[in-house]
């Protein structure tokens, strides 16, 4: 969905509720879980260090569960504050070529491993795409860290192919922007870290 408007918080619900139950667009549901995924879709990944320690995983975590990874001027999610959970229907709002796209998307798994005295935590989620989406396919957002290193990371792993018409004569940009996204969405999370310190230091 396309408009010259960026759409109302009405109209976002709408579009959600008529999304809300319909199938994914791509298969297989859930391969960004796999080391290997699907050889006929683009694959878009990005990782980048964002922090050090224990405390700076869960403010990291923190960051995800708020989408702060969204935070980037010209896109966002809508219901802002939409929990990060299984079957979780949340619309990317994105402002591109002069219009405003409305994007559906579903959560398809949640990871979440956390356990007390582990030398390892990690948590993240993958969304997929509805019918309603320039796109087809699927994008997981992660946080990492692990004892040895003490690096606290953020990794960004899609894999997609056009989905409409109009985004299949405008692949290539398509793909430009899927990477500029990820390098973005990589600083927002990094401002938001260093936005986190700051006020736990003042």
């Amino acid at each position: 969905m396309r408009s010259f408007s960026k759409p109302s918080a009405e109209t976002v619900q709408k579009f959600l509720e008529g999304q809300a139950n319909l199938d994914f667009t791509y298969n297989p549901v859930g391969a960004t879980a796999d080391p290997a995924p699907p050889a006929d879709y683009g694959l878009n990944h990005t990782r980048q260090q964002i922090g050090t320690g224990r405390e700076a995983f869960e403010r990291a975590r923190e960051a995800l569960r708020r989408w702060d990874q969204f935070r980037i001027g010209w896109a966002e999610i809508q219901p802002e504050h939409a929990p990060i959970r299984e079957g979780e229907v949340v619309a990317i709002v994105a402002h591109r070529l002069g219009f405003w796209w409305l994007n559906a998307c579903r959560v398809v798994y949640v990871i979440d491993e956390d356990a007390p005295g582990a030398d390892f935590a990690r948590f993240g989620f993958a969304y997929g795409t509805l019918p309603d989406h320039v796109g087809s396919g699927e994008e997981r957002f992660l946080v990492d860290w692990d004892a040895e290193t003490d690096a606290v990371w953020y990794d960004i792993e899609a894999y997609s192919r056009p989905h409409l018409i109009l985004t299949r004569l405008g692949y290539p940009y398509m793909r430009w922007s899927q990477r500029a996204f990820g390098r973005e969405s990589a600083a927002a999370m990094l401002r938001s870290m260093n936005d986190q310190t700051g006020v736990e230091a003042s």
